[in-house]
Order: C-alpha cells, then structure tokens, then sequence
C-alpha cells in the first residue's frame, strides 16, 4: 500500500494554526511519497454551548506564543471577541467545521491541507464564527462548490456521523492533543511523526527516516 500522512487537527486549536505553514509545506514537496488524509479531532465538543468567556482569559495569555515560535499571527477580528466577551456571540464547537471538512474531502480529498489551513484562517485571522453555515460561503466560492449541495450535506445526519467517525479515531490512534501527524505505511503500521508543534525541517527528517526504513 502507498504510504498515508495522517494529519490529525482540530478547526479551533490555535496551535495547528501556526503549524499549517509547516504541514502545507510538507504537503507540497512529498505530494509525490505518500497520499495525505486531516482527521478532526473533536477537541471542542461541549455537552452544551459553552460561551467564549469560558476559555477567553486562557488563550489571550497563550496565543502569544503561538505567534513567536511560529510565524503566524492572529488577526484583530479574532482576538476582538477575547478581549470584548461581553459582547461576544460566540460559543465554540468543533463539530460543524469537522462535518465540512467532510464534505470537503469527498471534493477534493488532495486539498484537504489546504482547505483545513483556509478554515482556520477564517477563524484566526478573519473572525468567522465557525459554528455559523455563512461562515464557509467564501471557500465554496473558493473552490467552486455549489452552494445549494454543501449545505445541505451542512445539516445532514449522514456527514454528521461522518465527523463523528473520525473523532472516534483519536483514542485508536493514540492521539492526546493537536496537531498530531502519523505516517501510515501498513494496514496496522503507524509512525508517530509529531505530537505538537514540529518545525519543517525535523518533520521532513522524521518522514524520511520512515520512508527509508519501509522500502
């Protein structure tokens, strides 16, 4: 079997975030080494809607350093509904940007990096709220998807269930946190390639350590 990257993610974590500049990277120069597949890991799925007030205090005293060890930068639309949570509409939930990926994949499941990299910079950067159907409206224009189908695969029980699979996942493969990459090279063979942020340069160490090891 070819080799599959598994690159496990959650919409709303701020740390695969910065590290999707690494991992689009990665996608770019093994494109050709191995198959590539972003499973949502469900790292927000409150029992009932939890305001952002809840974990506002924690992130405006973590995202900083995101940014320094990173690269990336939060937008103002974004940290405006940490710093104003008074007037914050916003109750975080994994599910709905996992039930779009999807959907997405069933598209294009070769722009899967990309199009996790595109959702969360509508989260970090522009302020979108992820649990609003408008929020994906600009990346179907994007990647010339027909409104009318997406959504209403958006409010379907069948894609539901389908994000929910793959957070199911994360216990099986042993992922704790996000982001997570594993390299699949057998039906029961998995590499851990990282477990938190990892830069370019020792992820692509990593993988083709693998890579040399299995042929």
């Amino acid at each position: 079997m070819k080799p599959t990257l598994i690159y496990c993610y959650d919409a709303y974590c701020g740390w695969c975030f910065g590290f999707s500049p690494v991992i689009n990277k990665i996608a770019a120069a093994c494109t050709n080494q191995f198959s590539i597949d972003v499973l949502s890991g469900g790292m927000v799925l409150p029992q009932k809607p939890t305001h952002i007030s809840a974990t506002a205090n924690y992130i405006l005293s973590a995202y900083k350093n995101v940014e320094n060890l990173t690269g990336v930068t939060f937008g103002e639309d974004y940290l405006w509904h940490l710093k104003n949570t008074d007037d914050s509409d916003w109750y975080p939930n994994s599910e709905k940007p996992a039930i779009a990926m999807c959907i997405f994949k069933e598209y294009y499941p070769e722009k899967a990096v990309a199009f996790a990299s595109d959702l969360q910079t509508a989260l970090f950067v522009e302020g979108r709220d992820l649990t609003d159907n408008e929020a994906y409206r600009h990346l179907l224009e994007k990647y010339s998807i027909h409104p009318d189908a997406f959504y209403e695969k958006l409010s379907s029980e069948q894609y539901k269930e389908m994000a929910h699979y793959e957070f199911s996942l994360m216990p099986q493969l042993q992922v704790t946190g996000f982001p997570c990459v594993l390299l699949q090279t057998g039906e029961l063979k998995f590499h851990l390639l990282a477990r938190g942020y990892t830069d370019y340069d020792t992820l692509k160490q990593r993988i083709d350590a693998v890579l040399s090891e299995t042929k």
